[in-house]
C-alpha cells in the first residue's frame, strides 16, 4: 500500500534518498574545485585530472545494470546502504593517497558507491508514493540533490582556506558513512515484485522507443555532467581570464541554477502529465537549448558567458525529464532496470566526453599555463557535432509521419477541356484528369 505525501513518508523515504543524491552530486563535481590543488600537490596533468574525474562516470555506468537488477529484486534500502559504506572507504582512501593510481582506485570505488544514489531515489518515489506525484517528487529530489553541486564551489572553496582537501574528503567520508546507516535504519521494507532478469533487461534493450531517446539524453545530459563536472572551469581561466575568486563564484552561480533547473523540470513534467502528454517535447526542447548555448561559447558570441554556461548547468538536470519519459514506457517491476540502463548512457557518454575532452585538448601547448582558445573549440565542437546528430535521430519519427502526411494529401489539378494533359506511355502508367458536372475526379 502506497504512503501518503505526509511527513512520516517525507522523512522516512524521501529525505533519507535525497542526501545520498546530494552525496552523489558533491562527489561528483568536487574535482572541478579541487583540481589545481591536486595539480600541486601530486604532479598530475590535464588527461590526468580527465581521467581521474572521469573514472567516476566510468564506474557509475558499469554498475547501472546490475544495481538496477538489484534494486528490483532487493529493494532500495538494502542496496543504497551497502554502497553507500563503500563510497564511504572509497573517500577515505582518497583522503589517504598521493600516486595517481592509488587515487584512481579511490575515486572509481566512491563512483561505484554512488552509483545507485540516483536510481534507487527513483525507484523509492515510485514504491511508496502515488504514480502522479513521482514525477513532481523526482524533481524535488534532484533539486535537493543538486545542492552537493552547490556546496562543491564557494562552501567548499571557504572550507579550504582552513583545512586541505585531503581533510576535506575526511569529512566527507564520515558524512557518507553515516547516511549509508540512516537508510538502512530509517528507511521502511517494501515487498517487491519478483521478475526474470533476462526477459526484463531484453524488454529493455529491445525496444525501439528507447533507443530512440537513449543517445538524445545520453550525449546532452551527459555533456553537461561532463561540461559542469570538470572542464567549465579551465575554459573560465583560460578563455574568460577570471582569477580564483571569479571562478569560484561563477561556478556556486552555475550551481544554483542547476537546483533551480531540477525544480522547474519537475514542475514542467508533472504539469504535462496531468494533462495526458508526453515529455519527449520536453527533451527536443532542452536538447535545442543546450546545443544553442553550446555554440554560442565556441563561436565566442558577445554574451555573458554565465548566460550559456547556466543553460549547460541547467541541462545536467534533464534527468527530471528522460526519466519521465522512461517511466510512461514501463511498468512498475522494471523501474529499476529501465532506469539504470538509461542511466548507463548517461554516465558513460560524461565519462567519454570529459576523458576525450582532455585528450583533445592535450594537443594544444600551454602558453604561461593556458592553453589556446582553438584547443576548447575543437574539443567542444566533437561533442556538440555528436549532441546534433542525436537531436536529428530523436526527431526521424516525427519527421518521418509529417512526410508521411503530406504525401498523403492528392494533388488536384484543375482542368477544362482545352488543357487536358496528353497521357505519357501507356494507359496503366498514367492518370488523366477527365472534367465531369461535379468537378475535378479522377
Amino acid at each position: 500500500m502506497q504512503i501518503s505525501i505526509a511527513w512520516c513518508g517525507i522523512a522516512r523515504v524521501f529525505l533519507p534518498f535525497a542526501a545520498g543524491c546530494y552525496l552523489s552530486y558533491l562527489f561528483r563535481t568536487i574535482i572541478a574545485l579541487i583540481a589545481e590543488h591536486l595539480s600541486s600537490d601530486t604532479g598530475l596533468g590535464t588527461a590526468d585530472l580527465g581521467l581521474l574525474s572521469s573514472v567516476y562516470f566510468l564506474v557509475f555506468a558499469a554498475a547501472q545494470i546490475p544495481i538496477g537488477i538489484l534494486l528490483d529484486r532487493f529493494g532500495p534500502r538494502r542496496v543504497q546502504s551497502a554502497l553507500l559504506l563503500l563510497a564511504a572507504a572509497g573517500a577515505g582512501l582518497f583522503a589517504l593517497s598521493s600516486g595517481f593510481l592509488a587515487l584512481l582506485i579511490a575515486r572509481a570505488m566512491i563512483g561505484l558507491g554512488m552509483a545507485a544514489a540516483l536510481t534507487a531515489g527513483l525507484k523509492s518515489t515510485i514504491l511508496w508514493f502515488p504514480r502522479d506525484r513521482v514525477a513532481l517528487l523526482n524533481g524535488y529530489m534532484i533539486m535537493l540533490g543538486s545542492l552537493g553541486a552547490v556546496t562543491a564551489t564557494a562552501p567548499a572553496e571557504h572550507l579550504l582556506t582552513w583545512l586541505d582537501w585531503r581533510q576535506l574528503f575526511g569529512i566527507l567520508a564520515a558524512a557518507t558513512g553515516a547516511t549509508g546507516i540512516l537508510v538502512y535504519v530509517v528507511v521502511p521494507d517494501r515487498g517487491i515484485v519478483p521478475s526474470t532478469a533476462r526477459a526484463t533487461m531484453r524488454s529493455v534493450f529491445g525496444d525501439r522507443r528507447f533507443w530512440n531517446i537513449a543517445p538524445l539524453s545520453a550525449t546532452c545530459i551527459g555533456s553537461a555532467w561532463s561540461l559542469q563536472g570538470l572542464w567549465a572551469s579551465p575554459w573560465l581561466t583560460d578563455v574568460e581570464g577570471y582569477d580564483r575568486a571569479h571562478l569560484v563564484r561563477q561556478l556556486f552561480i552555475m550551481s544554483i541554477v542547476l537546483c533551480a533547473g531540477a525544480w522547474l523540470f519537475g514542475l514542467m513534467v508533472h504539469y504535462v502529465k496531468r494533462r495526458r502528454i508526453g515529455a519527449e517535447p520536453i527533451l527536443a526542447i532542452v536538447a535545442g537549448l543546450s546545443i544553442a548555448a553550446q555554440l554560442v561559447l565556441i563561436m565566442g558570441v558577445p554574451v555573458p558567458s554565465i548566460v550559456p554556461w547556466s543553460v549547460v548547468a541547467i541541462v545536467g538536470t534533464a534527468t527530471v525529464v528522460s526519466f519521465a519519459v522512461i517511466a510512461d514506457y514501463y511498468p512498475l517491476e522494471l523501474a529499476g532496470r529501465a532506469s539504470g540502463a538509461l542511466n548507463v548512457l548517461h554516465f558513460g557518454w560524461a565519462f567519454l566526453a570529459q576523458y576525450v575532452t582532455g585528450l583533445v585538448l592535450e594537443q594544444w601547448p600551454t602558453a604561461d599555463g593556458h592553453r589556446p582558445v582553438v584547443a576548447y573549440q575543437v574539443a567542444f565542437g566533437l561533442n556538440v557535432a555528436l549532441q546534433i546528430a542525436a537531436l536529428f535521430w530523436f526527431s526521424m519519427p516525427w519527421l518521418r509521419s509529417v512526410t508521411s502526411w503530406f504525401g498523403s494529401i492528392p494533388s488536384f489539378m484543375p482542368t477544362n477541356v482545352s488543357n487536358v494533359v496528353e497521357p505519357v506511355g501507356s494507359y496503366e502508367d498514367s492518370i488523366m484528369l477527365m472534367p465531369s458536372d461535379d468537378g475535378v475526379e479522377w
